[in-house]
């Protein structure tokens, strides 16, 4: 062989293996996540050759395939559609689109995952059709109808939570859509909802529970600084601070008041317990500026904030910037600012507290189950971080449980109960609705739900809207739901 055939060769040889190597790793390494891509259309085409897996909630099927009489052989169906639709989203091969759990755990309702290799093989050898397995969810469908229902009207979202395992519970947004309606197989009728969704300025595709246009906090912040002033240990709930009726940010000409534009109670000092009973801003803000804005970023990140989850839905991450100045800290003592939440992460706050300062990781899946009804996976409850000793979760539980029973969050009273909340109004511009939020749990001694709500637009009556008076009421319902089996 000449020295020019035997470079050619060598070349030949190693362009052989170059594609050898790459397509080995698109088939073996790389299917996976090409699959999982939304993006794929074959693969999302070819989906619809399998009989998809069922998604169920308290033993109901809220998302199934049916036979379709089309190009395609199953079409998606839901059930309560509106209710669900941030929990399962939907599929459609004519938009080439999936949202929800449908997108999240597709590779096993597709029958497509890692863990049902074998399982796929079985079918083969035994010639039975492909089929996908069944995910069942962790929430809760009395729950889940009470959340809705009691958004009607409204533009928000409600959170409920076992505070113990973080399992999510509900999980519900308002305005909805019907999931139906972006499942069908007709293309100018699947192609106009979907415009007539994206045009709605009430934007009914966001997940305003785990995104959407991320809104302050408000009051329900003040939950994270007071932690943050409990666990530095320079303070106690029984700390005292000075109580003007208006308070200049430093370095400013900005003036600050309480909610109700007075001092915080009587007296020319209040305690950190009051500050928080009557959600006074002033005290907070100071509070904030004295502990700086790092200590209250590190307590903020151990509930949650700058993290996103998978549940497996993903979470759009709350944020505590960084880098504050002190007025921008201080707007922070009061959930201002550039603070905003989740009512996901609102809902881990207070969860963290209820369950003796351990945050746990959130999640909505139970099982995998497989269409023989043999268990393929199990989702576990696992912890995300300790936020708070045991003994100041408890001081925390007790100015919460004050803050209902005869303070800012009456309308979370249940009689007989011991509620534990926090209300929170975040403002926007002068004149502009406010934000209404309420996030606690019940009973306070003994948490066994965790409630997170969000309204938007003061509930339609601009700053006439209260928390207490919209989302209290709110997690009011839902709590009662469950205390009252």
């Amino acid at each position: 062989m000449t020295k020019e055939l035997r470079r050619l060769s060598i070349v030949m040889l190693v362009m052989f293996l170059a594609l050898f190597g790459s397509t080995t790793f698109i088939q073996v390494l790389g299917a996976g996540d090409l699959t999982a891509n939304p993006q794929n259309r074959r693969a999302l085409y070819d989906s619809y050759e399998v009989q998809r897996g069922s998604i169920i909630a308290g033993g109901s099927v809220i998302a199934e395939s049916v036979p379709s009489d089309d190009v395609f052989s199953w079409m998606r169906t839901y059930t309560d559609a509106e209710m669900w639709a941030p929990v399962t989203g939907y599929i459609n091969p004519v938009l080439g689109d999936r949202t929800g759990l449908e997108q999240a755990m597709n590779s096993v309702l597709a029958g497509t995952d890692d863990s049902q290799f074998l399982a796929r093989i079985e079918r083969i050898i035994t010639g039975q059709a492909p089929r996908g397995s069944n995910v069942i969810v962790s929430l809760d469908p009395e729950l889940q109808r009470v959340a809705y229902d009691a958004l009607a009207g409204y533009e928000g979202a409600v959170v409920a939570m076992d505070p113990s395992t973080g399992r999510i519970l509900a999980m519900a947004t308002s305005p909805s859509f019907d999931t139906n309606r972006l499942a069908t197989h007709d293309t100018r009728a699947v192609s106009a909802s979907y415009d007539e969704l994206v045009a709605d300025a009430r934007n009914p595709l966001y997940n305003r529970a785990i995104g959407g246009n991320l809104e302050p906090p408000g009051s329900t912040f003040k939950l994270v600084v007071a932690a943050a002033a409990l666990s530095s240990g320079q303070y106690t709930p029984a700390s005292t601070f000075p109580n003007p009726a208006t308070y200049t940010l430093p370095g400013t000409d900005t003036a600050i008041s309480n909610f109700d534009r007075g001092t915080c109670g009587e007296g020319e000092t209040v305690t950190l317990a009051d500050a928080l009973r009557l959600s006074c801003n002033i005290p907070m803000a100071q509070l904030a500026i004295a502990l700086g804005d790092d200590v209250i970023r590190a307590e903020a990140e151990k509930f949650g904030f700058n993290s996103s989850f998978e549940m497996p839905l993903d979470s759009t991450p709350s944020v505590y910037p960084p880098a504050l100045d002190d007025p921008q800290t201080g707007l922070s003592g009061f959930g201002q600012g550039d603070v905003i939440a989740t009512p996901l992460q609102m809902a881990m706050v207070a969860a963290g507290i209820a369950n003796g300062g351990v945050v746990m990781n959130p999640r909505m899946v139970d099982t995998v189950v497989a269409p023989d009804l043999t268990i393929q996976q199990t989702f576990d409850d696992t912890e995300f971080r300790r936020a708070l000793t045991e003994e100041i979760a408890a001081q925390m539980t007790t100015m919460m449980t004050a803050n209902v029973a005869n303070g800012a969050a009456s309308g979370a009273r249940i009689d007989g109960v011991d509620v534990a909340g926090k209300t929170g109004t975040a403002e926007h511009g002068p004149g502009d609705p406010y934000t209404l939020w309420f996030t606690g749990f019940a009973p306070a001694e003994d948490p066994e739900i965790v409630v997170a709500v969000m309204v938007e637009n003061g509930g339609g009556l601009g700053q006439n809207g209260t928390s207490n008076g919209i989302a209290a009421p709110i997690a009011k319902k839902v709590m009662e739901a469950v205390l009252s089996r």
